[in-house]
């Protein structure tokens, strides 16, 4: 009976001290990422490297009195997220059309409005996005990093 209860207690300390190294690279990675963005803000998609491995980094900035729910919160930033890496992979198409509108008055002066569209297309899906971590950033808003590994050749 004492044998089985040394053997039972050694098989759990031996699992307890594995559980604690358990995605630590993960960890490290997490907590080199939110330094990064940190020491300087930025929304849109990084390309960056480890020791290892190479990942894009895609970052998206919310204002969470926006959203009702975290839910919707967590969504929105994920598509957003999304759309990013997409753009980045796929490209996009940028229009831009300029419309310079002049009217003539009575008394012989003009009035000048000019009117700028940007329109952006992109085609594409981008699945394969892991919510890294998110946080408050120092003016209130929560701040996503979603990642996803970069082939490398």
């Amino acid at each position: 009976m004492e044998r089985i209860l040394i053997i039972t207690i050694n098989l759990l300390i031996t699992l307890c001290a594995f559980s604690q190294s358990y995605n630590q690279e993960k960890t490290a990675l997490t907590n080199f990422l939110v330094r990064m963005y940190e020491n300087a803000p930025f929304d849109g998609v990084k390309a960056v490297e480890d020791y290892d491995n190479a990942y894009l980094m895609s970052v998206v900035k919310l204002d969470k009195t926006k959203y009702k729910t975290d839910a919707a919160l967590n969504r929105v930033a994920q598509v957003k997220a999304m759309s990013q890496a997409s753009r980045f992979f796929n490209g996009s198409d940028i229009t831009d059309d300029i419309i310079i509108r002049t009217t003539e008055k009575a008394d012989g002066t003009s009035d000048t409005e000019i009117i700028e569209n940007i329109r952006e297309h992109s085609a594409g899906y981008v699945k394969q996005l892991e919510h890294l971590t998110n946080f408050s950033a120092s003016d209130g808003q929560q701040v996503f990093i979603f990642i996803t590994p970069l082939k490398q050749e």
